[in-house]
């Protein structure tokens, strides 16, 4: 008999949908999805591909208020549903939500096994406020086994004193061929996607939020300490939106020559062209427990400079193999890799290829099957 397995999850992101199908043909598993929100509309803009799933799935009525920049989702009918399902398994997508304390609660009354499917590093910079490390170590405690994202959740993990037979990989992962399919058919037919787009010639591209906390403005300082005839050559793109977009495009104007466009926020589907004509992607965060972005560029086989600070560093970005790892907050460094991308064409081609047979790894298969063998590591009832 298959163990009912219950994923507890914010919203229906468009990268979680392939790992959760991939979840759902598990053949240990009876699998349901609870989303806590349909999606996050103050943060994100994500289409929905709901003609996309399959899975089961409900989403939990719920109240949502942001206040600065916390965010408070409020769930009803967390214990009835888990009740009607009768889970043998429970897998919590995070603990900030009352909904994961419930789903904890209701867990240890019944002793089903709880699992947590973590993203966190040390690097995050939320780790450094108590509170948020008081509640994490309580929830920790209430966990039998652990779905990591890569090397650096893993690392975060044993400093809790979590041990490693307790903590199973679960890389995160977007739907590779679909990103690679659709870079390779915008590269067939190069000129006139950069027509369409009104795409430059080249272009540096970064994709994300436009949040300080992102390190936009370190990646502007860095495109304007390049030389001129570089800058003259090369474009700045900006994909995303963001409260720091006006000053970055205030600050934008200064730069000499040179140019710095702001393409909004784009959907799932427009991104593979932005990417496969690219020089390279980067993702100069100085806080982020992942960076789903990378896994996308590298798909498309695009290199990418990451930041020393972002999750998935360790895993994706192999310093002068797929890319370069430069220090958070360091823009003379960063310059200097951009530099080494746009005269080097070798090189970056070179990386582009490793890219792309690197981030193969990391499918929504693999993390899928890291995630079953989590949870079939805590046993539950058959």
């Amino acid at each position: 008999m298959k163990r009912r397995l219950i994923v507890i999850t914010e919203i229906i992101a468009p990268y979680r949908i392939p790992v959760f199908n991939a979840l759902a043909a598990h053949p240990e598993f009876d699998l349901r999805v609870l989303f806590l929100s349909e999606t996050d509309p103050s943060l994100r803009q994500w289409h929905i591909y709901k003609e996309e799933i399959r899975f089961c799935y409900e989403v939990l009525p719920s109240l949502r208020w942001r206040l600065g920049r916390y965010n408070l989702l409020l769930n009803r009918r967390v214990p009835a549903t888990l009740s009607s399902f009768r889970p043998d398994v429970i897998l919590c997508g995070g603990y900030t939500y009352l909904a994961a304390w419930q789903a904890a609660y209701w867990a240890h009354r019944r002793r089903v096994p709880l699992l947590l499917w973590t993203e966190s590093t040390a690097a995050d910079q939320r780790h450094l406020r108590p509170a948020v490390e008081a509640l994490k170590r309580l929830f920790l405690r209430q966990c039998g086994a652990f779905a990591a994202a890569g090397q650096s959740s893993r690392e975060y993990l044993r400093q809790f004193g979590i041990a490693d037979r307790n903590i199973f990989t679960a890389p995160d992962a977007v739907d590779n061929d679909y990103f690679c399919t659709r870079a390779e058919i915008a590269r067939s037919d190069a000129a006139t996607v950069r027509r369409k787009l009104n795409l430059p010639p080249r272009y540096f591209l970064s994709v994300g939020r436009l949040i300080e906390a992102k390190g936009v403005f370190d990646l502007l300082e860095a495109y304007a300490k390049l030389d001129a005839e570089l800058r003259f050559t090369v474009n700045l793109v900006f994909v995303g939106n963001g409260v720091a977009q006006a000053e970055l495009a205030k600050r934008a104007e200064a730069i000499s020559p040179g140019r710095v466009e702001f393409r909004g926020f784009l959907q799932r589907e427009e991104l593979p062209a932005l990417y496969a004509l690219a020089e390279v992607l980067v993702f100069p965060t100085h806080s982020d427990p992942w960076g789903l972005v990378v896994n996308e560029a590298m798909a498309c086989g695009l290199p990418v400079i990451a930041t020393d600070v972002a999750g998935c560093t360790p895993d994706l970005v192999l310093d002068a193999i797929t890319g370069f790892v430069v220090p958070a907050h360091n823009p003379d460094r960063l310059a200097e890799s951009l530099s080494r991308v746009a005269t080097d064409r070798e090189q970056t081609l070179r990386m582009g290829r490793q890219a792309a047979l690197k981030i193969q790894d990391h499918s929504p298969a693999a993390c899928a099957a890291g995630m079953a063998e989590a949870a079939l590591s805590v046993g539950g009832k058959q």
